[in-house]
């Protein structure tokens, strides 16, 4: 282990003498513990969802938190009289969030015990602690991009686009027209370096090669007239998704070599890793260049190779694999060929983008 500390992607709130002072079906009148406004305010700039798990009157509770300004912080809260382990992990079942990124804060040990009884990997705090979250590392994410300020939004959001679906009973294509989706493809400047970073750190399943890029490496990738490095970003009738993918490639002669290219598992289902495959192909064929893409398999990117063998990416032994010379390769990365061919306009995704220019010959 590198000693990396794990970020806490949500927090889950007790209310009763955890959130605020004194117990609402007893006391009737509460208010939040002094300082706790700005705790929930900090968190959620910094990109951490906060949810609730209380056992309580969900509507005398929900009301409650409305009249206190703050319920607009809280997605998936779970009021109710089940256990609090159940609550949990629904709240992280359905963020799709790994149990060692939930946080728990409660006033009583039973009730932390019998999270981590149930939920060994959730994290357990104590009420007491709730003033200091924010100064703890595992609050505190090395970056605060423009997404993140939004982040709550953006999965707020993407509940609304989850239910549309669910109750839409036309074929998958029509709904998918019916979102008005929108790509933006275009090059990253200082404000996106950032969700560059970010997005090779937090994406997995849709990761070629599983390569974290630092912000200095990405630096100088830009500093290189023959390197893009392009920021992805989505929206609908619903709102924003963000950036949603990048895309690291270098441009030789005879040949563009794809050396990442990852995009969010939030967008899979919207087709985000084909619109932009095919775009670059079409790129590609226009510059009369092949294209090499890395490929390394993890233990979760599956579904990327999937997506470069449907794009017709496969082991062909090119003469052009020749001209990646300098380009050191990383243990276990398989190079994957395309000749390109011209590819139609998405049916369901408009795509916004300058053409990429041509290929730059190295001395």
């Amino acid at each position: 282990m590198d000693g990396q500390v794990t970020i806490v992607k949500c927090v889950v709130w007790d209310l009763d003498n955890t959130l605020w002072k004194g117990t609402l079906l007893e006391d009737g009148e509460v208010r939040l513990f002094d300082g706790l406004r700005e705790v929930i305010e900090e968190l959620d700039r910094r990109g951490i969802l906060q949810s609730i798990a209380s056992k309580n009157d969900h509507d005398h509770a929900w009301a409650k938190l409305e009249a206190l300004g703050v319920a607009e912080y809280f997605l998936l809260p779970r009021i109710g009289w089940g256990p609090k382990s159940d609550s949990v992990r629904e709240i992280a079942e359905r963020l799709n969030f790994a149990h060692t990124t939930i946080a728990f804060i409660d006033d009583q040990p039973a009730e932390r015990a019998e999270v981590t009884y149930h939920l060994p990997d959730v994290r357990t705090y104590d009420a007491g602690q709730a003033s200091a979250l924010p100064d703890l590392p595992e609050f505190s994410p090395p970056a605060s991009t423009v997404d993140s300020r939004r982040r709550r939004e953006m999965y707020r959001a993407g509940f609304e686009r989850d239910a549309a679906r669910t109750e839409y009973t036309g074929p998958d294509e029509d709904f998918l027209r019916s979102l008005r989706l929108v790509m933006t493809i275009g090059k990253a400047g200082e404000e996106e370096l950032t969700r560059v970073e970010e997005l090779t750190l937090r994406t997995s399943q849709m990761n070629a090669t599983g390569v974290h890029y630092s912000d200095a490496a990405l630096r100088a990738l830009l500093a290189d007239p023959a390197h893009e490095v392009l920021v992805v970003t989505m929206s609908d009738r619903f709102g924003t998704h963000g950036a949603v993918g990048i895309v690291l490639l270098e441009k030789l002669a005879e040949v563009w070599h794809l050396k990442l290219l990852a995009t969010s598992c939030r967008v899979v289902s919207w087709g985000a890793g084909a619109t932009i495959l095919n775009w670059l192909c079409d790129q590609a064929a226009r510059g009369g260049v092949h294209v090499v893409a890395d490929f390394r398999r993890t233990d979760r990117n599956r579904m990327m190779e999937i997506a470069y063998r449907f794009a017709g990416f496969s082991e062909q032994d090119c003469g052009c694999r020749s001209a990646i010379t300098h380009a050191p390769e990383i243990e276990g990365t398989e190079r994957l060929h395309l000749e390109p061919a011209r590819q139609p306009a998405s049916s369901t995704v408009t795509v916004i983008a300058k053409d990429i220019e041509g290929p730059v010959a190295r001395a």
